[in-house]
Parts: structure tokens; sequence; C-alpha cells
């Protein structure tokens, strides 16, 4: 400042400066964390799904877990996990059923898959029905003020959970047959001449045959998803909002898509902005390995291992595959060390099993690839 004819004035760099000396001495508001709710799917999902809910519960946000009491893979009942995450169960009409694939013809698998999806629709709805028709459970949901609700594309009405609570949702998930959520719903285009449609493994440069069987993949998974939909559950969103609606419309509000991929391998094609890339959440820095696992390791010599992950769904082989799979790993000089577990003893000397958890980021098959191609010429 200085003073001019008996007048102060102040120059235009303080002038400047004045906002933030003002917001500098404003008192600040602690900052709280959100409140989530989540609906987690089964299996991987939820195994994907966790590593999201552990880091915002890292980051002091709260998390609360819807789940079915069926629920095969999520232990709501671990002491370990209800300190870190709130649990409401709610009781279902129907048990939770998998459905084994059996050598049969083309059409026989076809309407084998026709009658597993109606089922899994019907126990979804049933799912539904027991959390929509809680009065005292959606009442609790309603006063918990939940800030965004997080679901798996698995799991069956958490965009009309969101949609009742007019809540943000976000919804995760890797693919969908025939990309159909993604087309329909969340308006991703996907133009059958050059991106091929999940799960094809055709790159942009489709042959005509390629481009044949991916629109027909394009079209017939179009239809049959607008018809089931219209068949089964298009109804019951209308009812339950008492306004016309549909499934697709209501999970078509969803405000962020995480899609559980790298964008770098998908194929070039055009994505709305609230389709975000997050493939590898699921990955952690490596741990040394347990003692007896070392020792393994360090026994098998310059031929190395091969640990063979089947799945998250996967515990138990029966005695028939399992001396299968015994027989073919013991035509390569890799050790083998199982995540599964036979009924009884397995008749191979190199093939060991060990409870293992899941191995997320293996791919075995990366593994195998890169064996010569003579130590596969017996299974010729």
């Amino acid at each position: 400042s200085r003073l001019d004819s008996g007048h102060v004035s102040t120059s235009p760099p303080l002038l400047l400066l004045l906002p933030f000396a003002l917001l500098l001495l404003h008192p600040v508001s602690p900052v709280h964390g959100g409140n989530v709710l989540a609906f987690p799917g089964e299996f991987s999902h939820w195994l994907n799904m966790r590593t999201i809910i552990e880091e915002l519960v890292k980051r002091n946000h709260s998390v609360t877990i819807l789940v079915p009491d069926a629920s095969p893979s999520v232990n709501y009942n671990n002491s370990r996990d209800a300190a870190k995450f709130n649990f409401l169960v709610f009781k279902e009409l129907m048990r939770f059923s998998m459905y084994e694939a059996h050598l049969s013809s083309p059409l026989q698998k076809f309407l084998k898959t026709a009658s597993w999806i109606l089922h899994f629709l019907d126990f979804g709805r049933q799912q539904c029905e027991g959390m929509l028709r809680n009065k005292q459970l959606m009442a609790t949901l309603h006063h918990a003020s939940f800030d965004v609700i997080l679901q798996d594309s698995m799991a069956m009405c958490g965009d009309l959970v969101a949609d009742l609570l007019s809540v943000p949702l976000i919804i995760s998930m890797r693919y969908s047959f025939g990309s159909v959520f993604e087309r329909h719903c969340g308006h991703s285009p996907a133009p059958p001449s050059y991106v091929p449609l999940a799960p094809l493994s055709y790159n942009d440069r489709m042959t005509l045959s390629e481009r044949l069987i991916n629109m027909v993949i394009y079209v017939g998974s179009s239809a049959v998803s607008e018809l089931t939909w219209k068949l089964t559950l298009d109804q019951y969103y209308r009812e339950i909002k008492g306004t016309p609606s549909s499934v697709c419309e209501t999970m078509g509000k969803a405000d962020v898509w995480l899609i559980r991929t790298f964008w770098d391998i998908e194929t070039p094609r055009p994505t709305p902005p609230n389709f975000k890339y997050v493939g590898g959440l699921h990955c952690k820095p490596a741990n040394q390995l347990p003692e007896d696992l070392e020792a393994f390791v360090q026994s098998s010599g310059d031929a190395g291992i091969i640990v063979a992950s089947f799945g998250s769904m996967v515990t138990n082989l029966t005695m028939q595959h399992a001396n299968i799979i015994a027989t073919a790993f013991g035509q390569i000089p890799q050790k083998v060390r199982s995540s599964a577990h036979s009924q009884t003893n397995i008749q191979g000397l190199r093939y060991q099993q060990r409870k293992l958890r899941w191995f997320v980021c293996l791919f075995i098959w990366m593994f195998v690839s890169s064996l010569p191609e003579e130590s596969f010429l017996p299974f010729r």
C-alpha cells in the first residue's frame, strides 16, 4: 500500500491475493468418509469386488454389504470380515444351485443353457423379492443415507434399489455375453463389422466368415436378451417402481461402469465417458512363499513348477478327473501343485495337492503355452 494525497490505495497484486487470504482464514471443516452400499456377486466376482471394498475401508469409508443368507462365497459370519464390513443379510426363497456341463449335442447345450438362464433369472427374482418386499430392510436402507451403490453385474436388483433410493450407481463388470449390457443398457457402441463381441477371440480384422459369426451373435444375443427381459423382469420392475420401466433403462442410469480389463488390450472402439477400464485391481504385490512351498519350488530344479488353479468354484475333484489330470501332468518334467482336492489319493508321484487360496493373478495357460511342443505329443 502507499499514501497518495491522504488516501490509502492498494496495488493490484495485493487485491488479487485478498481472496486467498480470506480462504486461509476460513475455518476448515473435517472431511468425512462416504457411506457405500455394495451388492456383490459370487465366487471370482466377489474376489474382485472385495478388493475395491477393502480399499474403500482403508480410506475411512463406511461399507455395507447386502448379501443373501444362501451366498456360497461371501462369508458374512467371518469375525475378521465383520470387524471391517457391515453385513445386511436377508433370506431368499430358493437356494443357489449349480448345473454341471455334460457332453451333449449343440441343441441340447442350447436347451440346457436356456434352462439354466431361466432358472438363474427365477432365482434372481426371488432374491429381489426377499429384499424389496422386506419393508424393514428397505426402511433400514433408506434411513442409512448411502452416498453411492456399488453393484456387481452378477447381482440383481441393485440398480433398482439405487433408483428407489435416488442414489448414484456404479456397476462393476468384465463383460456380458454378446456385450448386451454394454450396448443396450450402457449405450456403448460395438459395430459388428470390426468389434468382436464377447466371448469371441477375434481381432478387429475379421475375415468374412468371422464377421458373419459375429453378426449372428450380435443379432441373436440382442433379440434373446430383449425377449427374456420382457418376459421375466421388465414387468417386475414396473410393478416395484409403479411407473413404466425396464431392466435396461434402470441399469442404463448407472453413473459409472467399471470394466475389469485393460483399455489397451481391448478392441479399439468408441466408449462413453462413464466407462472406466480398471484391469488389474485384484492383483497384489508378491509376498514371500511359505516354507513348504518354497522348498517345493527349490526341489523342482531347472524345469520349474506348475501351480494348477481351477478357479474359485472348483474345490473338489472326482477320482476320475483327478487321475486324468495327474496322468497329463505326468508327461511333462515340471512338478505340479494343485489348489483343488480329490476325494481319494491320486496315482501320480509328481502331482502334489495342497489347499491353496485361488491364484487370481495366475494364468496357467500362459505358462503351459510356453512349453516345448514335444511335451504335448503324447496327447495328440
